[in-house]
């Protein structure tokens, strides 16, 4: 099953995103099996939050996998969304 993950930053925590950047890069690539695709949300120019494609057997498998992530350990995030989510079109 596939689920959509939204997450917020903070206010103000554009610092606290680029200084753990690297080391949540290096978790998605630690995890590639389950994240499909992500990328950072945008107010312009500026990162304001994640947007992540997982596939897992569960929302809590998922909820489990995030909580390593160095995003969330940094407490960077303000509001977290998951949802589970059907793959319907692929134009890749």
């Amino acid at each position: 099953m596939h689920f959509v993950v939204t997450a917020l930053d903070k206010d103000g925590a554009l610092e606290v995103r680029k200084a753990n950047r690297d080391a949540h890069l290096a978790f998605l690539a630690d995890n590639a099996a389950q994240v499909k695709i992500g990328g950072p949300l945008l107010d312009g120019d500026a990162m304001i939050g994640s947007l992540l494609i997982v596939e897992a057997d569960s929302k809590e498998a998922v909820k489990t996998m995030l909580a390593n992530d160095p995003y969330a350990k940094a407490d960077l995030f303000q509001d977290v969304s998951i949802r589970p989510w059907k793959w319907a079109v692929d134009n890749q």
